[in-house]
């Protein structure tokens, strides 16, 4: 910390000065509050601009983000229009596919809802295949390739015996899963969840021979 000068020390240091070394002084500060005063104009000039930037850089954000918008709504639809034809193609004569386990089913109902005792709507049913005495309750994916997707039609199989729609009352129920395209390993985790798996091949669909020892479960 500076050392404060008394008063004699001041009269004393003022002695030694000149017009000269006070002039000198003068033109200094002045110098250097110019030198500052150039340097803040720069400041504020680049702030500006870093500004003006940012908001270029938020605009086109904006429009990105209006475009992301227009493309995720494009393919949201495409997403369901592709979801409506798979399921379509699976349902024409899907029921024959399980001729071999004798199960006749020969009626075929889309897109049954699954409402609860208070008359709120808890799930659907993509495909639903039924006889007189048994029903297969089908999912259809554009693509079978998460776990998750047959954890999410075991919760849709209990909804179904938990609130059974009018079409699936007395009779035992089966499940199935179906997909444009199905991963290996989740097929095998399905069929180890007692679910059926059908795939679709060229412009049929294919059931997939289950592994040795399959058994479906009833639910």
């Amino acid at each position: 910390m500076a050392k404060m000068m008394t008063a004699e020390e001041a009269a004393e240091w003022g002695k030694t000065l000149s017009f000269e070394k006070v002039w000198a002084a003068f033109v200094e500060t002045d110098r250097r509050m110019a030198e500052t005063d150039r340097k803040m104009a720069e400041t504020d000039k680049r702030i500006d601009a870093l500004g003006e930037k940012i908001d270029r850089v938020t605009e086109n954000i904006d429009k990105m983000g209006a475009r992301v918008d227009r493309v995720t709504a494009n393919v949201g639809g495409l997403n369901e229009s592709m979801g409506q034809l798979i399921e379509t193609l699976f349902a024409s004569h899907l029921g024959e596919k399980f001729d071999v386990y004798r199960y006749n089913l020969r009626r075929t109902y889309t897109r049954v809802r699954i409402y609860d005792d208070t008359n709120r709507l808890r799930s659907d049913i993509d495909l639903l295949l039924s006889n007189t005495t048994v029903c297969m309750a089908v999912e259809v994916k554009r693509w079978l390739d998460q776990t998750q997707q047959v954890d999410e039609h075991v919760r849709r199989m209990g909804l179904i015996r938990q609130y059974p729609p009018a079409e699936t009352r007395g009779k035992t129920l089966f499940g199935a899963m179906a997909a444009g395209a199905v991963d290996p390993e989740v097929r095998e985790y399905a069929e180890q969840s007692g679910f059926f798996v059908l795939e679709l091949s060229g412009e049929d669909v294919r059931l997939l021979p289950p592994p040795e020892g399959f058994k479906p479960k009833e639910w």
